[in-house]
């Protein structure tokens, strides 16, 4: 029987996410057909979209608001389809205020839901345990700590470990990724990481380009190197360098290949997100930041229940890399922080030994665990007689993990 897995990614993260679950499914399940709200690498693997990713990519309270009637129809357009066709699995991938509501409407039509990646409730919004354990009938978690989050408060739940863990060698070989990219073993190597999306180019590019500068000032001879996911985002960072007059820096824009260049590298900035976990497991040590517009961030502030957002200190517990967010996000501190990674080797390789200890706790065979927590749905996914509840109204949808 060709089982049917209905998937909703709504970023590059889901998207990575996405394509190794497949792999794992199929692997078991080879007719299985997947298809839903798909990125380019679940695409790679066969999967079909109903809508395009890229709508999905938007981040923030206020920017959300500009997008809403939008993504208020796709969500609605999407959660009519898998109910009239009635696949035997829901799967939303990350994007939790556009799936969970999503979720909750396929759970009630009697279609089995799972909401994979674990939102940030230890870190804010904690309220939203209720509302998920009404939506879903399982959480997949990818940090070892939340299973149990889930299970005091009566949710399904499973820690599967991170697919990154996995991919990444415990020991990554920086000589032959220095090779690669032609990196003389005494170059200094920054890794800038700028963000994926284009608003995040917006906020990020000015002040990344003017860092570098100020860090080829202090430190002769550094390269720089940029990984850039799309054309849109690689044409755009171009002009701004231009802008700046900044063409004389030692700087490549790459199509891609962020984890080689976070291996390679000496040090990384990175905009916060799933990116500072990908340099924590290449081993770069790290200067996180990130900018939003001041309204937003705000607003998620005060719902913040952690001191810190990047995921090595969440994991560690502790500030182990620099935090410079909003107004602390200057050209001016970003050097500063960045040229100490530099200047002092000792407290390189002392972190280096934190980061692969979080390392080791994420590398649990994750394309197993996945299509255990899975299997159980796939193998009793007979065709479903429930009838479908009239569509319920929908909440709107507030960005934030």
């Amino acid at each position: 029987m060709t089982r049917r897995v209905v998937l909703v990614a709504g970023e590059a993260s889901g998207d990575l996410l996405g394509a190794a679950l497949i792999r794992a499914v199929k692997a078991r399940h080879p007719d299985c057909r997947f298809e839903g709200i798909c990125g380019p690498k679940m695409r790679s693997e066969g999967a079909t979209s109903w809508e395009p990713m890229e709508k999905l990519s938007v981040r923030g309270y206020v920017e959300v608001v500009k997008s809403l009637p939008e993504l208020l129809r796709i969500r609605s357009r999407v959660g009519s389809r898998v109910i009239a066709e009635r696949p035997d699995l829901f799967i939303g991938i990350d994007a939790p205020d556009f799936n969970l509501a999503l979720e909750a409407r396929v759970k009630r039509a009697g279609i089995p839901a799972i909401h994979y990646v674990s939102p940030s409730i230890w870190a804010w919004r904690a309220e939203r345990l209720p509302a998920i354990g009404r939506s879903v009938d399982r959480v997949l978690t990818i940090f070892p700590f939340e299973a149990g989050i889930y299970e005091k408060a009566g949710i399904a739940a499973t820690y599967v470990g991170h697919p990154l863990a996995d991919q990444i060698p415990l020991d990554p070989d920086r000589e032959d990724a220095r090779a690669q990219l032609r990196l003389p073993r005494t170059v200094p190597a920054i890794a800038m990481l700028p963000g994926s999306r284009m608003s995040e180019l917006e906020s990020h590019a000015d002040l990344y380009i003017e860092t570098a500068q100020r860090l080829a000032a202090t430190h002769p001879g550094a390269r720089f190197f940029v990984p850039l996911a799309t054309r849109e985002t690689r044409d755009y960072f171009e002009s701004r360098l231009y802008a700046r007059e900044a063409m004389g820096l030692e700087l490549t824009i790459l199509f891609g290949h962020a984890r080689l260049a976070l291996t390679a590298a000496d040090v990384g900035l990175v905009a916060s997100g799933t990116a500072t976990l990908e340099a924590a497991l290449a081993r770069c040590p790290m200067v996180i930041t990130y900018r939003v517009p001041g309204l937003t961030y705000r607003l998620m502030m005060r719902k913040a229940l952690l001191p810190y957002v990047g995921l090595p200190n969440v994991l560690a517990g502790e500030f182990i890399v620099p935090e410079l967010l909003q107004e602390n996000a200057t050209a001016e501190n970003l050097e500063q922080a960045l040229g100490n990674w530099l200047d002092h080797k000792g407290a390189r390789g002392q972190l280096e030994a934190r980061y692969r200890e979080i390392h080791a706790s994420l590398r649990q065979g994750n394309d197993e665990r996945v299509a255990d927590a899975l299997e159980p749905y796939l193998r009793d996914g007979e065709s479903r007689a429930a009838t479908p509840l009239a569509g319920a109204r929908e909440p709107a949808i507030v960005r934030g993990r």
